[in-house]
């Protein structure tokens, strides 16, 4: 099977590729780096192309190539970008080209929602309620899922909504890195850990690895659906920094400051039924065996 992922060399993208290329599949990668980091890449060795997908022929670059599926990773995920103009243009607009380029070929599309589509939306977030983008990153993930939608009587399309993921790869992304990153590395400098206050906010909190076979799931999939990709339980930034200190042998005091953010959510909380249901997808890890194995990978660097 030949697959395309757009933003491989992104930390979900590289993860992606390199279990996708250790399974046998022949996979070539798009990305910019822009976001992404070419050392992510470092053990993959198919064919790798620097390229902005909002602005690439594709048909011209494939133009006597097949693709099986395309996974779209490709996007600005950093939810503080400054222009949101350029945010949503080239979010929805690589989103756009790589759909009309699945459409030509007549492949699979798979492709990265998110959960911020559901702002402060009831909880447990279900894939029909009404979406509340809080941000110009949820907007164009919400513009996304629309256009989806419409085409998916054409091609097989699966859009998934990924929580909030976590794990190896993320560490050259910097503040843009899970707070799960951000938090052991402030514990193990031998720093208080610094959260907005008070540290009671939950999110639905969901591992690399997991997001792996989900994405698998949906290449594997043989029918369109847009699901949440999550594992149904939400944990507060209290109880990460607790765990995280278990893990490291410390015991370190949170330092509680004011949050200068007015679109972040106060909880997350996939409903899994539909991801369960459609494609046969369940988080194997729960959060404290994720932040184990994870702490593991970050102390044997």
């Amino acid at each position: 099977m030949k697959i395309l992922v757009t933003g491989g060399g992104g930390f979900i993208g590289s993860n992606l590729v390199l279990s996708l290329k250790n399974s046998g599949y022949e996979i070539t990668v798009i990305d910019s780096f822009l976001s992404g980091n070419i050392k992510n890449l470092e053990y993959f060795t198919g064919e790798t192309i620097k390229a902005d997908i909002s602005t690439l022929d594709l048909n011209k670059k494939f133009v006597n190539q097949h693709f099986d599926v395309i996974v779209h990773l490709a996007s600005i995920t950093d939810t503080t970008f400054s222009d949101d103009r350029e945010m949503i243009r080239m979010n929805v607009d690589g989103f756009k080209n790589v759909l009309n380029f699945a459409k030509e070929k007549g492949a699979k599309l798979v492709y990265a929602s998110s959960a911020g589509t559901y702002g402060r939306g009831k909880i447990p977030m279900q894939e029909d309620q009404i979406p509340e983008p809080l941000n110009a990153y949820a907007l164009s993930k919400k513009m996304m899922d629309d256009l989806a939608r419409k085409e998916m009587e054409n091609i097989i399309i699966i859009g998934l909504r990924y929580f909030n993921v976590y794990g190896p790869g993320e560490e050259y992304k910097g503040k843009s890195a899970s707070m799960i990153y951000q938090l052991f590395q402030q514990i193990k400098a031998g720093k208080n850990p610094r959260i907005f206050k008070y540290g009671e906010q939950k999110r639905d909190f969901i591992y690399v690895k997991d997001l792996n076979e989900a994405n698998l799931k949906g290449i594997k999939s043989e029918k369109s659906c847009i699901v949440n990709v999550g594992t149904g339980t939400a944990i507060s930034f209290n109880q990460i920094i607790k765990i995280l200190n278990h893990n490291l042998g410390l015991n370190r005091e949170c330092e509680y400051f004011d949050n200068p953010y007015d679109f972040c959510q106060d909880e997350t909380r996939a409903d899994t039924f539909m991801a369960e249901d459609c494609l046969g997808f369940k988080a194997k890890y729960d959060i404290e065996e994720g932040i184990e194995d994870y702490c593991s990978s970050l102390l044997n660097k």
